[in-house]
Order: structure tokens, then C-alpha cells, then sequence
């Protein structure tokens, strides 16, 4: 499989996009996807589905644009996150000034669901916390989760936000990120890559939670 990242908009969202067999799919395409749309362009590639990690503003402000150059396009969202996407103020859109009223999803899904990329097995992991619909994308042949913004490198999703919930946040991660193999390498919502392993030892946040939840 082959993964590409592009940092989008002022918040330097990473959006994943996922080719593997003649399939491309996209994961929270944020602000400013104009390289992420030059990019589908010039590889002549029409992405298959669209996956949101949770529907905060600056990851998919960029669902206007995809969906005006591919009408048919599938998004997949968590159902708890169903309407967010065209409510400017659940997607935190209106407080930050700029309202995005971004297309409906199509495809609503649960934790404990896998979808199947091509041949490769996408495990959905349900972990509120930082949103109350975020999904963990962990792909176990390919030893790799994307977390959208549950952990970061050296830190964790903020939970300062309506309808976040610090307590659910560290289950998440406790039960649902840290009980995947420690060489699983993690690709976050912001910033740098990292791993299992790595985080478990070493991130400030987690070093009251047992190693393997």
C-alpha cells in the first residue's frame, strides 16, 4: 500500500490518501486541498470513499471542493457525528468565524466494523474523546492506525471543546490504541508519525495508564 500525506489549511491538518490495487481512498481532506486536488489531477486518479476520522472544521473543510470535482464520491463518518458535518456549529466551524456548511455524509459507521480496501482489512476502532465519533483507521497488515487527533506524538487530542470528554479520551487511548502491537506505527491528525511503543514510553500523558490498557 502506498500512503500519501498533504498538511492542509492553517491548522497543517494531515490528510491521508490511501492507494493500494487500483483503489484510492481519502481520510480527512482539510482546509486548502488544493494540493491535494492538483495531486488527484495529475495522477488521473478518481478516489473511491472518503473516511473522517470525526468532523471537526479543519478536517473536512476540504469536502466542498472534493465533492464539486466528484459528485458521487462516498464520505463515511461516525454515526454519532452524522449531522456535524453541515452544522457550522457542531463542526466548531462558526467559532472559529469562518462557517463551513460541508456535504452530508453518506455511509454512517460503528466501532467494530471492518471495511475491506482493496483486499487489505481496515479494523474501525471507536475512539471519543477529543470528538464523540472518532474513528481509529488501523490497518493490521500493514502494522499502521491512523488516530486522527485521539494521540499525537508527545501528546494527546485536547478535550476543551463542546462535546469533548478528557475521561473518554484516555480510554481510547488506553483501550483501543495502546493494546495494538508496540511496532504499529500511528499517523495523527497534526504533526509527525510515531508509534505504539514509542508513545507508551515515552509520551508524558500516558504514564499512569498500564501498557497494554
Amino acid at each position: 500500500m502506498q500512503i500519501e500525506t498533504f498538511s492542509l489549511g492553517p491548522f497543517q491538518t494531515n490528510c491521508y490518501v490511501l492507494r493500494h490495487a487500483g483503489s484510492t481512498w481519502i481520510i480527512d481532506p482539510g482546509q486548502d486541498p488544493e494540493p491535494l486536488l492538483a495531486y488527484l489531477e495529475a495522477e488521473q486518479i478518481t478516489p473511491g470513499r472518503v473516511l473522517l476520522t470525526h468532523a471537526h472544521a479543519d478536517h473536512i473543510a476540504g469536502l466542498p471542493a472534493l465533492t464539486e470535482r466528484f459528485p458521487e464520491l462516498p464520505i463515511a463518518i461516525h454515526a454519532a457525528e452524522a449531522s456535524y458535518p453541515g452544522d457550522p456549529a457542531e463542526n466548531l466551524s462558526l467559532g472559529f468565524g469562518i462557517p463551513l456548511v460541508a456535504p452530508e455524509p453518506t455511509e454512517l459507521l460503528e466501532g467494530g466494523q471492518t471495511l475491506d480496501f482493496a483486499g487489505l482489512t481496515i479494523e474501525l476502532r471507536h475512539t471519543p474523546g477529543h470528538s464523540p465519533g472518532g474513528l481509529t483507521f488501523h490497518l493490521p497488515g500493514e502494522q499502521l492506525a491512523i488516530v486522527g487527533d485521539t494521540l499525537f506524538a508527545g501528546s494527546i487530542g485536547r478535550t476543551d471543546f463542546p462535546h469533548s470528554d478528557h475521561e473518554a479520551l484516555m480510554r481510547s487511548i488506553q483501550q483501543q490504541l495502546l493494546t495494538l502491537p508496540d511496532d504499529t506505527t500511528l499517523l495523527p491528525g497534526h504533526g509527525p508519525g510515531t508509534t505504539v511503543g514509542r508513545e507508551s514510553q515515552t509520551n508524558p500523558f500516558l504514564q499512569h495508564l498500564p501498557a497494554n490498557g
